[in-house]
């Protein structure tokens, strides 16, 4: 079991996501921050190419296509199924800055069958 946003939880997430299926044209960099956790504030980001996760990393990454803050407490609902993404978007729990096109590419994997089961399997190995 992987600490919930430590870097070992990202290094499981990456591999995990190595079976994901190629979906052409969903590319983006990501940076996350999730804000007002119990140890202060996280910052990771990805590098999605094709619908591939290339990269999932601790920290800040110079220039990313898209910014995702969210606070602790909904990333966490979101993390363990307890509160639906795009839910949360639209009550503004997400707030997003950059490329929304970039966004919207990345829906056929956020959306997709084998995306669920990924997320199903990086809860069975979280520990929160």
């Amino acid at each position: 079991m992987a600490k919930w946003l430590s870097s070992e939880w990202l290094e499981q997430y990456k591999k995990l996501s190595e079976n994901q299926p190629v979906r052409p044209g969903a590319t983006a960099t990501i940076q996350y921050e999730i804000t007002d956790g119990p140890e202060g504030d996280i910052y990771y980001y990805w590098v999605v190419e094709d619908g591939k996760l290339l990269e999932c990393e601790l920290g800040e990454m110079d220039e990313p296509e898209l910014i995702l803050t969210e606070q602790y407490q909904d990333a966490l609902a979101i993390q363990k199924g307890e509160m639906d993404a795009t839910a949360a978007f639209m009550q503004g729990k997400i707030k997003v800055t950059g490329n929304m096109g970039k966004l919207m590419s990345l829906l056929p994997v956020t959306t997709s069958e084998e995306y669920r089961n990924l997320q199903e399997e990086i809860l069975e190995r979280t520990e929160f």
